[in-house]
């Protein structure tokens, strides 16, 4: 009886295998290669600015080296795989190291955090007033001041003895962009004003035989008069019923404005009041030659919802603010100066 032999294995079968083993081996470090690189980096949060001209490749780089990422070049491949290499803004992106590669590529591939300046106008300011304000936040005072006098910018400003925008800037709290250019401000302030001249408060103004600009010289002179928001209705009644009766508005603040003062700088004695310009309401009738202010919403609409009597019916001429804190209304000059004797 003979004994089979076992087959001896081929050569070429063990270096088949061998070569199996290899490639296999090859591609599990190569995939775990790959998913390290894919892997958050680490570092600490950082905020990447992208300014015009910036390149991906450089881009990555900074992020490389900042530890947003493991490898440069593997950024660059994922954001073309994923057709967004040629999608990156301008602006700046929040980052930081626990973020995979997709995430990275996707917020760059999102928008931009575009920074901005917020920039107030209180109400009541004047245009000599705003150039400051925007040179304090950062902008080109002396800029702005021009465009300021550019009165082709507003249709509503557009008159012959306009020398600038006075009355129609809105004042509010506005967010800029730190680049924006003067224009660019001044026409935000005005597209903001221009929103208060909707038809029905035109409208509004017509009805009391007031066309825009009027409305606006109106509301400024309640705008610098008022010691709250309550009493604007009241004063605006009071001008109002002065011009329909011939009366002089008789209106310090329009005074200080004709003369280039602010109102505490009035002086009686030197002859202030009775000094004549286009703005004084105390040597001319009717409305100053233009608004003395910038008004906010609240005098604007004063002006076009006023209160025109006392509570016995009468027309409301005459107002004062007295010490104690309160605005006196009268319809006849004695009671008026009564209050005077008694307030002040």
């Amino acid at each position: 009886m003979t004994r089979l032999g076992r087959r001896k294995t081929p050569v070429w079968v063990w270096i088949v295998l061998t070569l199996l083993v290899l490639l296999l081996l090859a591609a599990g470090g190569a995939f775990l290669y790959v998913r390290s690189l894919l892997a958050p980096a680490g570092g600490a949060a950082y905020t990447l600015e992208i300014k015009s001209g910036d390149s991906l490749p450089r881009i990555a780089r900074t992020l490389q080296e900042k530890d947003i990422i493991k490898n440069a070049d593997a950024l660059r491949f994922v954001m073309r795989q994923d057709g967004t290499a040629g999608s990156l803004k301008e602006g700046f992106y929040d980052l930081n190291g626990k973020l995979t590669l997709q995430q990275v590529a996707d917020k760059l591939a999102g928008p931009a955090r575009i920074p901005t300046v917020s920039v107030t106008i209180p109400e009541g300011r004047r245009i000599k007033d705003l150039p400051a304000i925007f040179k304090k936040a950062g902008f080109d005072g002396v800029a702005i001041a021009a465009e300021l006098k550019n009165v082709s910018l507003s249709k509503y400003a557009q008159v012959k003895t306009a020398t600038n925008l006075e009355g129609f800037v809105f004042p509010d709290t506005y967010q800029f962009r730190p680049k924006d250019s003067a224009r660019t401000v001044v026409n935000a302030l005005i597209e903001r004003m221009n929103t208060e001249f909707t038809p029905a408060n035109i409208a509004k103004a017509k009805a009391l035989k007031l066309g825009v600009r009027d409305w606006v010289i109106l509301a400024s002179m309640v705008q610098a008069e008022a010691a709250n928001d309550a009493e604007m209705p009241i004063i605006a009644g009071v001008f109002l019923n002065r011009l329909r009766d011939g009366i002089a508005l008789g209106s310090d603040p329009t005074v200080a404005y004709g003369l280039g003062k602010d109102l505490p700088e009035l002086d009686r004695s030197a002859g202030d009041f009775t000094k004549d310009t286009p703005y004084s309401t105390y040597t001319r009738q009717g409305l100053p030659a233009g608004p003395i202010n910038n008004p906010g919403q609240a005098a604007l609409l004063s002006v076009l919802s006023p209160k025109r009597t006392l509570p016995d019916g009468r027309a409301a001429l005459y107002f004062l603010h007295g010490l104690d804190g309160k605005i006196y209304v009268n319809a006849d000059y004695q009671a008026h100066l009564r209050d005077i004797e008694r307030y002040r």
